[in-house]
C-alpha cells in the first residue's frame, strides 16, 4: 500500500498554490490522477519518486518510510523502487536502444533483464538503433522498457501517450496493461483522456488546486454506469448548433465526428470543449456531460 500525506507550496498559473494531499493506493492497483492543468498531478508524482521534496508530510510504501519530515527521512530517488516514464520519453540520443536500457542497470545487476525486456517490448530488431530513427510509439516502448530495468514496485506514467496518434495510443494502452499485469506493478497514471482512463484504471483520484476532491472506480467516477445503453463512447464537444427547435451537438470521438440530436435542456448544459458520454438506448441518443 502507498500512503501519501504531503504539503508543498507550488507556483501555478494562478499564483501560489499549496498542495495539501492525502491519498492511499492499494498494492497492485492501476490508478489515475485526473484534473485540470496545474492541479498538482505531476508534482505529486515527482514527490513520490523523490525528484521533488515536500515541505512536510509522510510517504510510506508498504512497511517502508520513504519520506518523513518529522524524522528527517528522505530516501534518494535511486533508493525508491520506482520506474518513471515521461511524456517526452527522455531517451539519451547518443545511445542505442540497448544502451539506453543498460544505462538504467544497478551496479552489479544481472543483465539478463535487458534481453527479457527487449523481447517483451518487441524491440529486438531495433536494439542497435538510435532514438532519432524511431517512431513515437517505438520510443515510448523503449522508455517503458527502461523504466522496468530495475524491477520497480511502482510504475509512474506522466501522460505517456499524449503525443501519439489514436491508433498508436490504443495499441500502447494494451501494452501498458500487459506490463502492469506481467510485472505485478502498482501503476500511477496522469491522463486527460477519459476513454484511456476508463480502459486502464481501477480507481481515479481527481485533483483540484492541490487537493483530492473526488475519487472512485473509473466507470462510476465518470458516470458510465448511470445508463444501460447498448453502446457508449466518450468524446469532446466541437460545436453546438441550433436547428429549429432542436440542437445538433458535434462530438469528436477518436478521429470521427458524430452529430447528436439534443434537446434545449441538454444543450444548455454543454459548451465547446466539454468531455461527454454519447450513448444510445432504445434507439434514442443520449448525451451526458462527464
Amino acid at each position: 500500500m502507498i500512503s501519501l500525506n504531503l504539503k508543498k507550496k507550488l507556483k501555478s498559473a494562478g499564483g501560489q498554490m499549496v498542495l495539501d494531499l492525502k491519498l492511499t493506493i492499494e498494492k497492485g492497483q492501476f490508478v489515475t490522477l485526473f484534473g485540470e492543468s496545474g492541479a498538482g498531478k505531476t508534482s505529486t508524482l515527482r514527490m513520490l519518486s523523490g525528484l521533488l521534496k515536500p515541505d512536510s508530510g509522510l510517504i510510506e510504501v508498504g512497511e517502508t518510510t520513504w519520506f518523513n519530515s518529522d524524522e528527517n527521512i528522505d530516501l534518494k530517488p535511486q533508493q525508491r523502487k520506482v520506474g518513471y516514464v515521461f511524456q517526452d520519453y527522455a531517451l539519451f540520443p547518443n545511445m542505442s536502444v540497448r544502451q539506453n536500457l543498460e544505462y538504467a542497470l544497478h551496479k552489479g545487476q544481472d543483465k539478463a533483464i535487458i534481453g527479457e525486456l527487449l523481447q517483451f517490448a518487441e524491440l529486438n530488431e531495433l536494439e542497435q538503433r538510435k532514438p532519432e530513427t524511431l517512431s513515437g510509439g517505438q520510443k515510448q516502448r523503449v522508455a517503458l522498457a527502461r523504466a522496468l530495468v530495475q524491477r520497480p514496485e511502482i510504475l509512474i506514467l506522466d501522460e505517456p501517450l499524449s503525443a501519439l496518434d489514436l491508433k498508436m495510443r490504443i495499441k500502447l494502452q494494451e501494452y501498458l496493461l500487459q506490463v502492469h499485469r506481467k510485472y505485478k506493478l502498482t501503476t500511477i497514471l496522469v491522463s486527460h483522456d477519459i476513454g484511456e482512463i476508463v480502459k486502464l484504471s481501477d480507481k481515479v483520484f481527481e485533483l483540484h488546486k492541490g487537493r483530492v476532491i473526488k475519487k472512485g472506480a473509473a466507470a462510476d467516477f465518470f458516470g458510465l454506469n448511470k445508463t444501460s445503453a447498448k453502446f457508449r463512447f466518450s468524446g469532446e464537444v466541437l460545436k453546438i448548433q441550433k436547428e429549429d427547435v432542436i440542437y445538433i451537438v458535434s462530438v469528436l470521438i477518436g478521429n470521427d465526428i458524430v452529430r447528436v440530436v439534443s434537446d434545449p435542456i441538454e444543450a444548455a448544459q454543454l459548451k465547446v470543449g466539454d468531455q461527454v458520454l454519447v450513448a444510445s438506448k432504445a434507439f434514442n441518443p443520449i448525451i451526458q456531460k462527464l
